[in-house]
Parts: C-alpha cells; sequence; structure tokens
C-alpha cells in the first residue's frame, strides 16, 4: 500500500516539477507575455484591469515562478505532493486499519470465522470512515456509507474471484 502510494505521489511531484520547469523556461524567454497572462487571469477573478496588472508586477517583482506556480499552475508549498508523508501515513493508516480484522482472526475461530471476519471488518470500515468524514468536516453519515459500499463491493469481488479459481468454498 505504502509502496504504491509513494510512486503514484511522486508521479504526481514529477508533473509539478515539470510545469514549474517549463514555467521557469516561459518566464525567461517572455517575461512580458508571462505578466500579461498573469494580469489576465487576475482580471478573470475579478480584480479591476490596472489594479490586475498591478498586482501582476508587483508579485512578479517579488516571485514570479511562485505567482505563476500559485496562480497559473495551482501549485502551493501547502498543496504540493510529498511522496514520503503519503507512503508513511498510507503504511500507518493499513497497520491500524489491519489490527482490528486481525484481533477478530485471533479471537474467532471455526465456520463463522468468514462471515465474523467479514461483518466486522465491514463494522469496522464504517466507524473509520465516519472519523475520517468527520476530521475532514464531511457528513459521518455519507463518509461512514461510502467507505462501507466500496469495502463490501471490493470482498465481495475478491470472495468472487477465489470462488472461480477454487480458493474460497
Amino acid at each position: 500500500m505504502a509502496a504504491g502510494e509513494y510512486v503514484s505521489v511522486r508521479s504526481q511531484a514529477d508533473s509539478e516539477e515539470a510545469a514549474l520547469n517549463l514555467e521557469r523556461a516561459e518566464l525567461e524567454a517572455d517575461d512580458a507575455g508571462e505578466r500579461r497572462e498573469l494580469t489576465a487571469i487576475y482580471a478573470s477573478r475579478g480584480l479591476d484591469p490596472a489594479l490586475a496588472k498591478q498586482v501582476a508586477e508587483q508579485l512578479m517583482a517579488h516571485d514570479a515562478l511562485g505567482a505563476h506556480a500559485r496562480d497559473e499552475l495551482g501549485i502551493s508549498e501547502t498543496l504540493s505532493a510529498r511522496p514520503i508523508q503519503a507512503a508513511l501515513t498510507s503504511a500507518a493508516s493499513f497497520a491500524v486499519g489491519a489490527a482490528l480484522p486481525l484481533l477478530t482472526v485471533a479471537l474467532v475461530s471455526g465456520p463463522s470465522l468468514i462471515p465474523v471476519v467479514s461483518g466486522t471488518s465491514l463494522v469496522f470500515l464504517a466507524i473509520l470512515g465516519g472519523l475520517a468524514a468527520r476530521v475532514g468536516g464531511a457528513s459521518v453519515r455519507v463518509g461512514a456509507m461510502r467507505v462501507t459500499f466500496w469495502g463490501a463491493l471490493a470482498m465481495a469481488l475478491t470472495a468472487a474471484v477465489g470462488t472461480l479459481f477454487g480458493t474460497v468454498a
């Protein structure tokens, strides 16, 4: 999980870096054109054209690449891709999420194992989905339902594939 998250977010970081390099080259090749472009961005957001030009001039004088990265490309220090952080968060989340079903496996045995583990896993998914939604400021009910639905679908597809290949009775 962590490796997949790292690769995905690293690809995003590479794309951001490539966009910044292209923007840096554009700034060196056509400073006046880039000033007009930034002015147009601010004017399209509702600034008076004269004020938009003044804002663009001042921001470019301070940090031209930063202004274009933020306002043209949507890249900022706060929102930039962080692959190591994403991988560590994914690894920790996976470990915590796996602990609860593993505890269930340790406590239950026999023919009821698969239904009990599946059921408790869905309950845990609902709780964690609701908790994640609450932390993110979203609807707890919607978050819980979304995570539970997709978790149940993943379990059902996994069981279907297992049955198809004769590994699940």
